[in-house]
């Protein structure tokens, strides 16, 4: 049984590790690179809203995902 508040705070350090807590490994992996790629971008002030989006989706959707299981 995944926990949904430990789930948020592994998405909360790294984007897309509650995914992978919750067992949705191809999720988990396109989501940190997502953040990956924004955060870069972030250089040019253009991904930094992208990567909070990434960030808040990617803790919104582990909650969701564990509190279901």
């Amino acid at each position: 049984m995944a926990s949904p508040v430990l789930a948020v705070i592994l998405s909360f350090f790294i984007p897309g590790l509650g995914q992978f807590y919750t067992g949705q490994f191809l999720k988990a992996i396109a989501l940190f690179i997502l953040a990956v790629i924004f955060a870069g971008l972030s250089t040019v002030l253009i991904g930094i809203p992208f990567y909070l989006i990434v960030w808040i989706y990617s803790m919104y959707d582990a909650y969701t995902t564990a509190e279901g299981r």
